[in-house]
């Protein structure tokens, strides 16, 4: 038999369990393991909690914070996911396509949307800013202040518009919209503070038709939110879940991120015009539909058929009496409505040595001669401030173009009224919306009666007015449309200002009084806006015209 010798293992394995064993028997050392374990529960408690604390809050719809005082904090929300009801970007992209770059470069948009739709969110959007962009001078682009500004506002939601309302600074920020689409619908009309929106790229003054780097756009947006939560201390973010923006940058830097979901758009109201922060007055765009995809495929349509209305109207327009020329204009689609018929109602007496003079507001370059077919007369004229040489050549009333000079032009409108009647608008300039301009007292001072006229305009596919773009084609893209639709009313006659005024105040009171009972027929809200303004706001001059 072996003798069983000790295992050298086993004999250090039980000198170490007595030494653990003594160690821990030890009061001193388990004193100081007690502290030690308090000290790591403290820092669990209090550290790691803190830290755990400052990530975000994820929450859904961001309607809770309609019942929250929000005035000291920043809120960040993303302008695609967040603040507009649509979620396709087709239709903005067209608007600049179409406005910008024209007819040819919109087609080429629409034609392509179908293989768009079958790439990539991102692979998409970059396509669309190279079609709509590309080639388009940077100082001449004025889409993104004059056109786009009415369909964004358009699109907006009222619950989302709501909660912007509330806070305090307010920072819109887009991940797939050029800063030069969407700053001057931001800043001027919903009174954004800050916008962050990707920069695009410019070579020769011209747009490539490409968009800067993430990672640039990413930065900027880190810089701005780290300065934000520095000043106010709490940052709160609305965004979507398509969107990218939520998954690094709000969750890094806001204490609450909201969550709006496309069902949540689809029950939200759009924003009303009276609750426009700033009211839409001026707009510019031959487009007057939102160039949604089935819009688009309809107007595209309609073109052929355009072009040969057009054509038909401005012959019938110009070669056929009155008598004639109106049920076929009617015929076409061209509407004309007329109420308080003034030819039935007024008799000119035979004594009476001077015409009579109507004043009406001013919405398209056709406005005179529509007030020619309501009075059923084809010798009345009318006076322009700045008016193409080809409007005037087609024109089939006489035209006579004023020179600026107030002692001049009321001269010759005077001697305008002794061989007939006389349509002025004394507006100077068209508008769209519901607003009338500051009237030029110059009219009051020439007749001693004087008609006002009361005209509105409905059109479904084109404007037919432009600030920015060739004035010769306004009557043609009016002809273009498939209903152009004018109503005309004729008001109680006003006398003017012709007698003694040593204070110069009755000219203006008179005007001020035309204008008020306009605006007052077609519920339409007075203002001392001026032509000058709207051409600064949208054509960036003053508006005079070249001669074409």
């Amino acid at each position: 038999m072996h003798c069983l010798k000790p295992n050298k293992e086993n004999t250090r394995r039980k000198e170490k369990k007595s030494k653990k064993k003594s160690f821990l028997q030890n009061p001193n050392m388990s004193a100081k393991i007690s502290i030690f374990q308090a000290l790591v529960f403290l820092f669990y408690r209090f550290i790691l909690r803190r830290y755990r604390n400052s990530k975000p809050k994820y929450q859904n719809g961001p309607s809770s914070l309609l019942q929250s005082d929000l005035s000291r904090h920043t809120l960040i929300f993303n302008v695609e996911g967040a603040l507009l009801k649509s979620d396709s970007l087709f239709p903005y992209f067209m608007l600049v396509a179409f406005e910008a770059g024209g007819v040819i470069r919109s087609f080429l948009l629409f034609i392509l949307y179908p293989l768009i739709s079958l790439m990539s969110h991102e692979m998409g959007v970059k396509v669309m800013v190279m079609v709509s962009f590309f080639g388009i001078k940077k100082e001449g682009f004025r889409a993104g202040r004059a056109v786009l500004p009415k369909y964004f506002l358009e699109d907006v939601g009222l619950e989302m518009f709501e909660v912007l309302k509330r806070g305090g600074k307010k920072i819109g920020v887009s991940d797939d919209l050029p800063q030069v689409m969407i700053e001057g619908f931001l800043r001027d009309y919903l009174e954004i503070d800050v916008v962050v929106g990707r920069e695009m790229k410019v070579v020769g003054g011209y747009y490539l038709g490409i968009m800067e780097d993430k990672t640039k756009h990413d930065l900027v947006f880190d810089e701005l939110v780290r300065k934000e939560r520095l000043n106010t201390g709490r940052v709160i973010g609305i965004t979507s879940f398509n969107t990218s923006l939520h998954r690094y940058l709000f969750s890094q830097f806001c204490q609450e991120i909201y969550f709006v979901k496309k069902s949540d758009k689809r029950s939200w109201q759009t924003l009303p015009r009276s609750q426009y922060p700033k009211p839409l007055i001026f707009h510019d765009g031959r487009l007057a539909i939102k160039p949604t995809l089935m819009n688009t495929l309809v107007l595209f349509m309609w073109g052929p058929f355009a072009a040969a209305a057009a054509a038909a109207r401005l012959f019938v327009s110009l070669c056929i009496p009155y008598s004639l020329s109106i049920p076929i204009l009617a015929f076409s689609g061209c509407r004309l409505t007329v109420t308080n018929d003034y030819v039935s109602s007024q008799k000119q007496k035979p004594s009476q040595r001077k015409g009579c003079l109507f004043v009406c507001n001013h919405r398209t370059l056709l406005d005179p001669l529509y007030v020619a077919f309501a009075l059923r007369k084809k010798n009345i004229k009318t006076v322009t401030y700045s008016l193409s040489r080809v409007s005037e050549i087609l024109a089939p009333i006489k035209t006579v173009r004023l020179t600026r000079d107030r002692v001049s032009d009321g001269q010759a409108m005077e001697k305008l009224l002794t061989e007939g009647d006389l349509v002025v608008c004394p507006e100077g300039t068209t508008c769209r919306e519901p607003y009338l301009l500051r009237f030029s007292p110059l009219f009051t001072e020439v007749s001693d009666v004087i008609v006002p006229v009361a005209v509105t305009v409905h059109v479904t596919f084109f404007y037919g007015t432009t600030a920015s773009g060739l004035k010769a084609l306004d009557p043609l893209f009016f002809l273009l449309d498939p209903y152009p639709t004018y109503t005309i009313q004729f008001l109680d006659p006003v006398s003017g200002a012709t007698c003694q005024d040593p204070d110069g105040k009755l000219k203006f009171e008179v005007a001020n009084n035309v204008q008020s009972d306009i605006g007052k027929a077609l519920d339409f809200e007075c203002t001392s806006l001026t032509r000058k303004d709207k051409y600064l706001i949208l054509a960036g001059n003053n508006g005079v015209v070249k001669k074409n």
